[in-house]
C-alpha cells in the first residue's frame, strides 16, 4: 500500500475557527460586516473578492461549520454544469434526509464559469436550497452575472499585512518544522510573500526541506536569496491588479507627483509588464492630461517610446522614466480632451449640416458657377493673417465653444490670443450688421 502523501503545511495551518483567522480585520473584527453575518445564525449568499492566499476558501469552510451546513466545493476551473447538478442533488438529499441539514456550495474562481453556468445557480439560490459562496480574484462587477451578483453580498478581502504574515511565520515555527530565521531573512520572506499567506507557507515549507537536507539550523538572508532565486512579485498582468496599477500611475502623473508616478512605474516593470504598454499609456497621458499646456510633452513621450524600441531593457526603461517624471511635473490641461469629447457628442446628436458655399472646394468651372467658394476670405491676405468676422460653422448653426484653454503653461498665452481674436470677430460682425462696435 502506497504511503499517504504528507499534508502541506498551508493546509495543516488552515484556521479551524474564526478566532484563528489572520487578517481581514475590516470584515471580521467585532461589529464588522462578515463577523455579524457569522454571529447572525442565518447564512446568506456572498461573493468573496480578493487576491490569492488571503483566506477566501477558509472563510467559506468556516461559514459552513458555523451554520452546521454540508460543504460542497466546486472548482470553476475544472468543473461544469454536471458538478452543479450533482451539488443540487446532494443539497436536496441533505434537506430531506433523516437529519435535515442546510448546504453551502462554494465555487472557487467563480469568474471562470460562463453566463449559462452562473445562471444555473439562480433558481436554487432563490429557493433557498443552498447558500452560494463564490470566490474570485477578479472584479465581480465585470466577471459575475448581474442576476447572480444581485442575490449575493460582495465582501472585499485585502492582501495580508506585514504583521499578519509575521504572525503566520510564528505559527509555522511553533510546529517545530521550520528553521529559525535571521531578522533580515524574515523580512525578505515577508516581502516575497507579498500579502499571500499560501505563498508564504509554501515557501517556508520548501526552505525547511532544503535547510534540513543541508543541515542548516538557521536561514540567513544570503542563503534565502540563493535558494529562492530571482525575487518574484505577484502581479496579474491581465486582471484587476494590472489595471489598478496603471490607474495609479496615470493618476499620479495627473496629480503632478513625480515620486509616486515613478513608484507605480517601477512597480509595473517589477511585475513583468511590457514596457511598450507603459510607453503607449505615457503618450495617452501627454495628450489627455498635459495637452497644449506643454506640447513638448507629447514629443518627449514619443521619443521615449522610440528610445525604448532601439535600446530595449533595461537601458530603454530610463527614457520611459524620464518621460514619467516630465509628464508629472509638466503643467496640466485636459482642455483639448474635453473639447474633443464635446465635439463628438454634438456631432453624434446633430444632423448632417451642409458645408456653407463659401467654404466649399471649387476645382471646376461648374462648381464656381454654383458659387462654391464665392466670398471666401483668404486669411493670409488679411491683417495679421486673420479674417475678422468670417464664419466657419454651417449656416444657421449657433457657434459652440468646445475649446477653453486653461490658465497654465502655454495655454495661458493661447487663451489670451483666442480672447483677442474673438473680440475682433465680434467687432467685425457687429460692424457688418450695422450695430455699434463692441464695447462702444
Amino acid at each position: 500500500m502506497a504511503p499517504t502523501p504528507p499534508v502541506p503545511l498551508a493546509e495543516r495551518l488552515r484556521p479551524r475557527t474564526l478566532a484563528e483567522v489572520v487578517g481581514q480585520a475590516h470584515l471580521l473584527s467585532p461589529g464588522m460586516p462578515l463577523r455579524l453575518a457569522f454571529e447572525s445564525g442565518r447564512p446568506h449568499s456572498c461573493i468573496l473578492w480578493g487576491p490569492p492566499g488571503v483566506g477566501k476558501t477558509t472563510l467559506a469552510r468556516l461559514m459552513a461549520q458555523a451554520f452546521d451546513a454540508q460543504f460542497i466545493a466546486i472548482s470553476a476551473v475544472l468543473g461544469g454544469v454536471k458538478d452543479i447538478r450533482d451539488a443540487v442533488e446532494r443539497a436536496e438529499a441533505a434537506r430531506h434526509g433523516l437529519h435535515p441539514q442546510p448546504t453551502l456550495v462554494f465555487v472557487d474562481e467563480v469568474h471562470r464559469f460562463n453566463k449559462a453556468q452562473q445562471d444555473a445557480f439562480l433558481p436554487h439560490v432563490e429557493s433557498g436550497l443552498f447558500t452560494f459562496v463564490g470566490a474570485t480574484t477578479e472584479n465581480p462587477s465585470f466577471e459575475v452575472n448581474a442576476a447572480l451578483l444581485s442575490r449575493a453580498t460582495v465582501y472585499v478581502l485585502q492582501p495580508l499585512a506585514e504583521a499578519d504574515l509575521q504572525a503566520l511565520i510564528d505559527r509555522a515555527q511553533e510546529t517545530g518544522e521550520v528553521p529559525a530565521l535571521a531578522p533580515a531573512a524574515r523580512q525578505r520572506l515577508v516581502a516575497y510573500a507579498d500579502g499571500d499567506a499560501r505563498r508564504l507557507l509554501n515557501t517556508l515549507e520548501t526552505l525547511a526541506v532544503t535547510a534540513r537536507a543541508q543541515g542548516r539550523a538557521e536561514v540567513d538572508e544570503a542563503w534565502l536569496l540563493a535558494t529562492l532565486g530571482e525575487r518574484l512579485r505577484r502581479y496579474d498582468k491581465g486582471g484587476d491588479q494590472f489595471y489598478d496599477t496603471i490607474s495609479a500611475l496615470h493618476k499620479s502623473v495627473r496629480g503632478s507627483d513625480p515620486d509616486a508616478a515613478l513608484y507605480w512605474f517601477v512597480r509595473m516593470l517589477d511585475g513583468g509588464v511590457d514596457p511598450r504598454y507603459v510607453a503607449r499609456r505615457l503618450v495617452r497621458m501627454a495628450t489627455e492630461d498635459v495637452g497644449l499646456a506643454d506640447p513638448r510633452a507629447l514629443r518627449l513621450a514619443l521619443d521615449a517610446a522610440e528610445t525604448y524600441e532601439r535600446l530595449g531593457s533595461p537601458e530603454g526603461e530610463l527614457a520611459l522614466a524620464q518621460a514619467v517624471v516630465y509628464l508629472a511635473v509638466a503643467p496640466k490641461s485636459n482642455a483639448v480632451y474635453t473639447a474633443y469629447k464635446a465635439a463628438r457628442t454634438l456631432v453624434a446628436r446633430d444632423g448632417t449640416r451642409a458645408v456653407p458655399l463659401h467654404l466649399r472646394n471649387a476645382p471646376t468651372a461648374l462648381m464656381r458657377q454654383l458659387d462654391h467658394g464665392r466670398g471666401y476670405r483668404y486669411a493670409h491676405d488679411e491683417p495679421d493673417a486673420f479674417a475678422a468676422g468670417e464664419r466657419y460653422f454651417p449656416d444657421g448653426m449657433a457657434e459652440p465653444r468646445f475649446y477653453e484653454p486653461v490658465p497654465r503653461g502655454l495655454e495661458l498665452r493661447i487663451g489670451e490670443k483666442l480672447a483677442e481674436l474673438r473680440r475682433r470677430n465680434a467687432e467685425a460682425r457687429a460692424a457688418a450688421a450695422g450695430a455699434p462696435p463692441v464695447g462702444k
